[in-house]
Order: structure tokens, then C-alpha cells, then sequence
């Protein structure tokens, strides 16, 4: 729901090999502006103007690397609030259990005059979570007792 994180770091990945194949773009192109055969002031104009524009590419180069690093990151944020997502429906999923087995118990306990044992408060909220869909953001905000 909340993206992949595994595919998060594979275009990750990608941003950098672009950096570097733009920066090695940028050197072919310096190499071979400066391996031209001829000189003359014609010549020394190209061989600035390569060198401006490889020195654009490599700012872009530079932005690809930032952009990858943050996409990395983002990656790594991802998979934190999925595994807090998934850790906090196990042991939500665990104390609702454990409530609905006491509730069966106490069923069995009944008094044949009309005793009726009752559930804790804490154990009948759990008794009566609905809990969000699996995976959903909603379980971070989820409120149960020994949560």
C-alpha cells in the first residue's frame, strides 16, 4: 500500500548508474573536444563551450546521485513503517486472541444459578476490536490495551 521498498532501491540504484554514465558522458565529451585536429580561435570556442556544457552535465549527474541517495532513504523510511505496521498487527492480532480464548473460558465457568463471570474491561475491548485492514497506516494509531 505504501510503495515497495525493493523497487524504491532498484530505481535508487538506477539514478546512480546514471550519474556515472552522465559524468563519463561529459568527460568523453571534454576528450573529445580537446582532441580535435585543427586549432585556431574556432577551435579554442568549442573546446569552452564542451567543457560548459560537461560541466552542466555534471551538476545533472550530481542531481541524479542526490535524487538516488533520497530515493534510498525513502526506501529505508518505507520498510520501518511496514515493519512497525506488521509488528503492531502480530501483538494486536496475539492480544485479541488471547482475549476471545479467556472469553471462552469464562463461558464454560457460567453458574448454574445465574452467576455470570464477565470479562475484564481491557480483555472486552479487545473482545471488540475491528481491526483496519492488513498492512494499513491505521495501524500506528491503533489503541489497545497492552499494545
Amino acid at each position: 500500500m505504501y510503495g515497495d521498498a525493493a523497487v524504491i532501491r532498484r530505481r535508487a540504484s538506477e539514478l546512480d548508474e546514471q550519474a556515472v554514465d552522465i559524468r563519463a558522458l561529459a568527460d568523453r565529451l571534454v576528450a573529445g573536444a580537446d582532441s580535435v585536429g585543427w586549432t585556431g580561435r574556432a577551435a579554442d570556442d568549442l573546446r569552452l563551450r564542451m567543457r560548459d556544457r560537461a560541466a552542466q552535465l555534471r551538476d545533472v549527474a550530481g542531481q541524479h546521485q542526490e535524487a538516488g541517495q533520497a530515493l534510498a532513504k525513502h526506501a529505508g523510511a518505507v520498510g520501518d513503517v511496514k515493519d512497525a505496521i506488521a509488528g503492531i498487527e502480530r501483538r494486536a492480532h496475539s492480544l485479541v486472541a488471547d482475549a476471545r480464548n479467556r472469553q471462552a473460558e469464562l463461558a464454560t465457568f457460567d453458574d448454574a444459578v445465574g452467576v455470570q463471570r464477565t470479562l475484564s474491561p481491557a480483555d472486552q475491548q479487545l473482545v471488540d476490536f475491528d481491526p483496519p485492514p492488513p498492512g494499513h497506516k491505521d495501524w500506528l494509531s491503533v489503541s489497545l490495551p497492552g499494545l
